[in-house]
């Protein structure tokens, strides 16, 4: 998953904010419970406002990325 995560970060530089958190760090568990996280990977995409407007549990094609940060971001 990393290299389609990681190119499309690079691709919508200044569109959307990439955030990645630490399965194994105490200090995002409370962030973590917030947004319901089960397991790895679980992706989540938020808006400005950090409202969940979409997850994904498991290995996700870039396809349905790209079409889930059209959506959001009015393409």
């Amino acid at each position: 998953m990393a290299p389609i995560v990681h190119g499309l970060e690079a691709e919508f530089d200044g569109q959307i904010e990439f955030v990645y958190l630490d399965v194994d760090d105490a200090k995002t568990k409370d962030f973590k419970n917030q947004l319901g996280y089960r397991y790895q990977p679980h992706f989540f995409l938020l808006d400005g406002e950090g409202n969940v407007l979409m997850q994904w549990l498991g290995p996700v094609t870039e396809e349905d990325f790209r079409s889930a940060f059209a959506a959001a971001l009015g393409q």
